[in-house]
């Protein structure tokens, strides 16, 4: 395995359907050992997490890492607050950005690069209930476009 290798441990498609993503950030996680175990065996959930910049320093809230079963007291609290590893620039930049009405930082990935965890964190703007009306329409228009398009070349 190289540096570039790539896997996939948790997918936030909530944020999809919720927001409109701007712009994508990677950031670096702070793990305890056990942890780490944890994610590689696929035990992460980002469903309901959030980020927040406090002090110059980024925060993911509600990120939820199973506790690993071989961990015994090692074993951190699966809900607690881990930092996440960026640049000062990236930091002051997406700050920037967050003070502009309407934005948000929300997790979208936990993934490994390499040996590393990587999170990428993605600047989104809310969607209005109409919005979410127009992608699932468009959803639906798309997938009978491709049932009809897949019924045409068979027959």
């Amino acid at each position: 395995m190289g540096k570039d290798s790539y896997k996939l441990v948790a997918n936030n498609k909530k944020a999809y359907h919720d927001y409109f993503i701007d712009d994508t950030y990677e950031a670096g996680i702070s793990l305890s050992g056990t942890e780490v175990k944890s994610v590689r065996m696929g035990k992460c959930s980002i469903k309901e997490a959030f980020v927040k910049i406090d002090r110059g320093e980024v925060f993911v809230y509600g990120m939820h890492i199973s506790p690993y079963e071989k961990g015994n007291i090692f074993n951190k609290d699966p809900l607690r607050v881990r930092k996440l590893l960026m640049h000062g620039y990236e930091i002051n930049r997406l700050l920037g950005k967050i003070q502009q009405k309407g934005f948000t930082l929300v997790p979208l990935k936990v993934y490994f690069k390499g040996s590393l965890v990587k999170v990428e964190v993605g600047l989104a703007r809310g969607k209005k209930l109409y919005d979410k009306r127009q992608d699932i329409a468009k959803k639906d228009q798309r997938r009978e476009a491709e049932k009809e398009f897949k019924i045409r070349n068979l027959g």
